[in-house]
C-alpha cells in the first residue's frame, strides 16, 4: 500500500476514535447529572462548554491530521465510533458508574459520619450545657433585678420619710 492510503486509513481510524472519545466524555456528563439534580439552565451550560471543548478537540486533530481539511469520511467516521459506543457501552455505563459511584459516596458519607458522631454528641452535649448555663443566668439577672429593684423602692421610701 501506498504511504498515502495509510495515511487516510490511519485518519479515519482516529476520527472513529474521537467519536468514541466524544461520547465516553458525554457520558460522563450524564453520569454527574445522574448523581446530582441539574436545572434546565445548567444542563445548557454544561452542555455549551462539553461541545466548545470538543469542537476545540476535533478541530485539534483535523489540523494536525490533515492540515484542517474537513473530509466528510472524518465526520463519517466519529459518527461511526459514536454509533459503535452507543450501540455496545452506553446504556451499561451510565447505569453502573453512576450506580457505583452513588454507593461510593454513601460508604464515604457514612464513614464520616460514623467518625463525627463522637464530635456531634460532645457539640450536642455543649450546646445543652450552654442553653442551661444560660437558663440559670437568666434566672439569676431577674433575681437580681427584683431585689435591685425593692432595694431602690425601699430607698425611696426612706428618702421620701425624711
Amino acid at each position: 500500500m501506498s504511504q498515502d492510503i495509510v495515511q487516510e486509513i490511519v485518519f479515519f481510524l482516529h476520527s472513529i476514535f474521537m467519536g468514541l472519545v466524544i461520547t465516553f466524555a458525554y457520558d460522563w456528563i450524564l453520569v454527574f447529572r445522574k448523581l446530582f439534580a441539574h436545572g434546565r439552565f445548567l444542563i445548557s451550560v454544561e452542555d455549551f462548554f462539553y461541545w466548545f471543548v470538543c469542537g476545540i478537540g476535533v478541530f485539534y486533530m483535523l489540523y494536525k491530521e490533515n492540515n484542517g481539511v474537513l473530509r466528510w469520511f472524518a465526520v463519517v467516521g466519529a459518527a461511526l465510533g459514536m454509533l459503535f459506543y452507543k450501540t455496545t457501552i452506553k446504556n451499561y455505563f451510565v447505569n453502573i458508574m453512576s450506580t457505583c459511584i452513588h454507593k461510593i459516596m454513601w460508604l464515604v458519607l457514612r464513614i464520616i459520619q460514623i467518625v463525627l458522631k463522637p464530635a456531634k454528641c460532645a457539640f450536642f452535649g455543649a450546646r445543652r450545657f450552654v442553653r442551661f448555663v444560660m437558663r440559670k443566668l437568666k434566672n439569676v439577672k431577674e433575681f437580681i433585678k427584683k431585689r435591685l429593684t425593692c432595694c431602690v423602692k425601699t430607698i425611696r421610701i426612706i428618702l421620701c420619710k425624711q
